[in-house]
């Protein structure tokens, strides 16, 4: 039988998808040069996430909890406790939020609310796929200023699948980024992006991919003519993938002549495996400051644990760290005296590198100055629900933020978590009206 003209071969389609999926590091490059020098220091945002949720218990009588997640019960000025005492020497540079969540993960169930954490998105109702995150949202306005528009970092590394997210970060609906998680390969990527070949060859190979991607494009535009309106409109998602390759070929090739920097490796391990927990995991914290650091990029994410890591090494750290006998998950649902430990374990990573930002000058101030860095979970603890996430903020003091509280988001003071994210965004230059189901920008944490 005849082939119609709007019907495509197999191999028409494979000879443009094989080459795109070819393209070197694309995914990881700049869309343009570097901004012009300016004497104001650079203005970054992290998103970190532990899973599991965190320990919530009560004390007799109702009294604050010595080993709770949340270091005081009452709003007002933080006072800590065990749980959370690794962040009091931080204590002008970070603040607890009580009763945040995103509604549009009400109906994911806790094991899947870390898929949304960073996007806010209603995959149960409108949104069938997850939604652009808050780092990645970033990077689209303001990602054209570094030589990497995001870092994506994550224990497990990957994308996981839904429902099992193993990365914070979606350029938007249906598109994970694969996490990263082995600490030589991320530090390759970030600082020898070119090993093995010279600078000059890595140009000829971002020129002739750029030539490719030109046939591919007239190529895509003509088998679009030929199809019906429902495969128009996949060919279109297609032309714009397309579209921002070839753009990010084009810049790319634009940073091939601008230094590397030059990093002092003394200190980092990166053969750091599962075994060690606290090596692997301070070894990945001093990449993305290492990241952050050299303004290699301002925006990133790190997952530190997913909501599936049962069937893996990360799922045994806590084996590992504190010598318990079962999964991580496990140790979700035990007492003080392991779940206490296990937070305070999880809070002492975090202090480490936000006491690294907080070391190191710039400015008139630090980089945590002008950091900001959102920690928490997708869900609070033991009954894995969907509401009320344990949130601190950490940092971005020169950016307009103010801590050094506990703030009740509670009854008629009830906001979106996504109220943050617009106050996050508008911090870092990366302005937004709305984000998610918002309703306006978070005043309360603002000095």
């Amino acid at each position: 039988m005849a082939r119609k003209s709007w019907q495509l071969s197999r191999r028409e389609l494979l000879r443009g998808g094989g080459v795109a999926l070819a393209l070197p590091l694309l995914d990881g490059m700049s869309w343009a040069k570097p901004a012009a020098a300016t004497s104001d220091p650079p203005r970054r945002m992290v998103v970190s996430y532990i899973s599991y949720g965190v320990y919530e218990p009560r004390g007799e009588n109702g009294e604050h909890h010595d080993w709770s997640w949340w270091p005081c019960q009452d709003a007002g000025p933080l006072t800590f406790n065990e749980s959370t005492k690794p962040f009091e020497p931080l204590k002008d540079y970070v603040s607890y939020l009580r009763g945040l969540d995103h509604a549009g993960g009400y109906s994911l169930g806790g094991h899947s609310s870390g898929d949304v954490f960073a996007t806010g998105a209603d995959m149960v109702g409108p949104e069938k796929t997850n939604n652009v995150s808050i780092d990645q949202l970033a990077a689209k306005l303001r990602g054209h200023e570094t030589r990497y528009p995001s870092l994506v970092l994550g224990t497990e590394g990957g994308t996981g699948s839904y429902g099992r997210c193993k990365t914070l970060s979606h350029y938007g609906p249906g598109r994970p980024i694969p996490a990263m998680h082995r600490p030589q390969e991320i530090f390759n990527r970030l600082f020898q992006p070119y090993t093995g070949r010279s600078v000059d060859e890595v140009r000829a190979d971002l020129k002739r991919d750029a030539s490719v991607l030109d046939l591919m494009l007239e190529q895509s535009k003509s088998l679009h003519r030929r199809l019906g309106s429902a495969d128009q409109q996949k060919m279109d998602e297609y032309l714009e993938s397309m579209r921002a390759l070839e753009q990010r070929v084009e810049r790319s090739s634009q940073w091939t002549h601008e230094p590397l920097p030059n990093v002092d490796r003394k200190g980092l391990n990166l053969e750091a495996s599962y075994k060690d927990p606290v090596e692997y995991t301070r070894c990945m914290y001093d990449l993305l400051y290492l990241a952050l650091r050299t303004d290699s990029t301002r925006f990133a994410s790190f997952m530190l644990e997913s909501e599936s890591s049962t069937d893996n090494e990360v799922g045994k750290f806590a084996t590992h760290v504190l010598g318990y006998n079962g999964q991580t998950h496990d140790i979700a649902h035990k007492r003080p005296h392991e779940s206490g430990l296990w937070d305070q374990w999880r809070a002492a990573q975090h202090a480490y590198f936000l006491e690294r930002l907080r070391n190191t000058p710039e400015g008139d101030g630090s980089m945590l100055d002008r950091t900001v860095v959102l920690w928490g979970s997708g869900h609070p603890h033991q009954s894995h629900g969907t509401k009320n996430y344990p949130i601190q903020v950490a940092g971005g003091n020169k950016l307009g933020f103010g801590h050094g509280k506990l703030h009740a988001f509670e009854g008629d003071k009830k906001v979106p978590l996504a109220n943050l994210f617009v106050s996050m965004l508008n911090a870092v230059d990366a302005p937004v009206e709305r984000f998610a189901d918002s309703t306006g920008p978070m005043t309360e944490i603002l000095g």
